[in-house]
């Protein structure tokens, strides 16, 4: 039977989490909730219900699980308020605008053993699967080191909205932590970091640009940047081919070397010494096959089996509140000019 789960926020991420919802053979959108009326028109075409309020859906009990792709301010209580009807939720990234706030969501879903997860959708990407896998079989040996790249230029108008320019924002919170989750989970855990970052470009309250270095638990180093005023095709959005929002290029965003071999990323390439393993030997790509599938259906069919039990969640919201403390590391990091660790107890 199909599971009712209903989205609570209409925005840009709400549609896309209702289009795939409807999209999904495991699961029927039951409602959508969003006090502007504007939301309607969207509830109509797919065929659903629409509510002013979070509390109107729950009265209803029209809803097994629950999308939240609410202002990050409202993510504690609303989630709070679904815990406590016993409803699973999956709550968009960041799950909360701090770490006291992520911390009670976590203790809530285990105190009522009601499953909450966080909506890092790249995990449910086939060809992060692929590279999780490759990575896990030994194929690259011992990681060594790992480099990420997310540049892109957002256009003036994007900050028309007040808040992209005040602290809590930038790029860091924004677009950073689905790349430290993504690193997470193929690199192992993050202990260190040390960070930098500039708004000498466009002179908001908060950085355009931050460049971060990171030990892992295995002993590998990282580098990782990101820039909002940067002209370039080296980001996921536009080299993995998962939102049509974005146009596509051919490029790479990541490296992932080991002591074996190493691996591009998006496009798979395994790069190896066919031979003896030297620089002075040659060195080969081998580019790996993987299913193209859209992560947020997917996302949302693991949602589904895991209200059936049928799994755990893929990304827990003890996953959403580590990259929550990765990135506050980050911040707390490039503020002190100092090296900070990461708590992983």
């Amino acid at each position: 039977m199909k599971k009712r789960i209903a989205v609570v926020g209409a925005g840009l991420i709400g549609c896309r989490h209702a289009q795939a919802i409807f999209s999904c053979p495991s699961a029927t959108l039951s409602a959508l909730v969003d006090p502007d009326p504007a939301a309607s028109t969207l509830a109509i075409e797919l065929g659903t219900v629409r509510f002013d309020s979070l509390d109107q859906l729950l009265d209803a009990e029209l809803a097994d699980g629950i999308v939240l792709s609410t202002p990050n301010q409202l993510h504690v209580p609303q989630a709070l308020a679904c815990i406590d009807a016993g409803i699973p939720v999956l709550i968009e990234k960041p799950l909360a605008v701090d770490i006291k706030g992520a911390m009670k969501i976590v203790e809530a879903s285990a105190a009522a053993s009601v499953p909450v997860l966080t909506g890092h959708h790249r995990r449910h990407t086939p060809l992060v699967a692929k590279a999780r896998q490759m990575i896990n079989d030994g194929q690259l040996g011992k990681i060594t080191a790992v480099q990420a790249t997310t540049w892109f230029y957002k256009p003036d108008d994007y900050f028309d909205v007040q808040w992209r320019t005040r602290p809590g924002a930038g790029p860091v919170y924004i677009n950073l932590i689905h790349d430290v989750d993504m690193l997470r989970h193929l690199c192992g855990e993050v202990v260190e970091v040390q960070a930098m970052e500039s708004s000498a470009n466009r002179n908001h309250e908060v950085e355009d640009t931050c460049v971060i270095i990171m030990r892992f638990t295995n002993g590998a180093l990282g580098t990782l940047s990101v820039s909002d005023c940067t002209v370039s095709p080296w980001s996921w959005e536009l080299t993995a081919r998962e939102n049509p929002a974005y146009p596509v290029t051919s490029e790479l965003c990541y490296q992932i070397g080991g002591t074996k071999g190493s691996l591009a990323l998006p496009d798979l390439s395994l790069w190896q010494h066919p031979q003896e393993r030297s620089w002075w030997h040659p060195i080969s790509a081998t580019r790996v096959p993987f299913e193209v599938a859209d992560p947020l259906v997917r996302q949302i069919d693991q949602f589904a089996s895991v209200m059936c039990g049928e799994q755990t969640p893929l990304v827990s919201a003890r996953d959403g509140m580590i990259n929550q403390q990765i990135i506050e590391a980050i911040k707390r990091s490039a503020c002190e000019h100092c090296l900070v660790a990461i708590d992983n107890s």
